[in-house]
């Protein structure tokens, strides 16, 4: 039998409450392959950021535990890097020095300077900022400050890219820009991604499975849905596929059609391809917007 990569098994977590303990999380189980490109996407407060953080090790889990590559994950380090939705720069320090100091913090000791230099200027042009070395992030724009924030990360080679929101905060034309770079990075690299995000367009688009977590207190992993479009993906081309509008009204149905509650593990996989017959157009989301990339749909009048 295959060893998972990297495997959350029966995880869950309490915090301390001024009414006694919360219980946020329980019994998350998620296997992911080597490679794999997952999204996780529920209501506000579902736990999304804090299954990520426990990935991370810089939240412990109350019970259960996270492996990777059969180790178990319980402090931060580098084989895991983290994108913020605030893209976390130093603002004294130059976009170069900015990446440098992540370079430095890995590759000293195993890499020369120069090996380190050309090693920070090489990921610097993997997001297109080669241009911008001496700026400082007061100095560029928010996109471009998420491109440097992704490009400290690759630095890292972590083998785990963890994303909360990296482009939530973004106007449309940019986060598509940035989807599009990221997929061809992916590619490239082959990383491990686990990215959270509220853009049903961007989960369907970037994703090979969405995760999706139901309400808390006590959230778990409801249903998932696996995305199983051909790569390399087209959002034009995409923009009229009949699968691709099937998996959006999926998850659609799932986050606003009251379908989020816990389900048994051997439910967890959704498959029902009556979702799109069922729901030719999405005339009763009128108060909730679908950001993206590709096609927004807006509220109507």
């Amino acid at each position: 039998m295959a060893t998972s990569y990297l495997e959350l098994s029966q995880v869950g977590i309490e915090f301390d409450s001024r009414h006694g303990k919360f219980r946020a999380l329980d019994d998350i189980n998620l296997s992911l392959d080597r490679g794999e490109f997952v999204s996780l996407i529920g209501h506000s407060g579902c736990g999304k950021s804090t299954v990520l953080n426990i990935v991370a090790g810089l939240h412990e889990a109350t019970e259960g535990g996270v492996i990777l590559e059969g180790k178990e994950v319980n402090r931060p380090g580098p084989d895991r890097a983290v994108v913020f939705q605030n893209h976390s720069l130093l603002p004294w320090l130059t976009v170069y020095e900015n990446v440098e100091l992540a370079v430095n913090r890995v590759f000293k000791g195993l890499k020369s300077k120069s090996e380190r230099r050309d090693w920070i200027l090489h990921n610097l042009r993997r997001v297109n900022m080669e241009h911008a070395l001496d700026k400082l992030p007061s100095e560029i724009s928010g996109g471009m400050k998420q491109r440097v924030g992704i490009a400290r990360c690759l630095s890292m080679e972590p083998k785990v890219l963890l994303m909360d929101e990296p482009f939530g905060a973004l106007d449309a034309l940019t986060r598509a820009q940035l989807q599009d770079s990221l997929m061809a990075i992916q590619a490239e690299l082959g990383n491990t991604v686990i990215m959270i995000t509220h853009d049903v367009d961007e989960a369907v688009l970037l994703s090979d499975r969405i995760i999706m977590m139901s309400n808390g207190p006590a959230a778990t992993i409801s249903k998932i849905l696996p995305v199983n479009l051909d790569r390399p993906r087209d959002r034009l081309a995409l923009a009229e596929d009949r699968e691709f509008v099937r998996l959006r009204h999926a998850v659609l149905e799932f986050l606003y059609g009251n379908k989020s509650e816990p389900v048994t593990p051997a439910a967890t996989a959704l498959t029902d391809d009556a979702a799109l017959d069922k729901r030719e157009s999405i005339t009763t989301e009128k108060k909730y917007r679908v950001t993206s990339g590709m096609r927004p749909l807006t509220a109507m009048a």
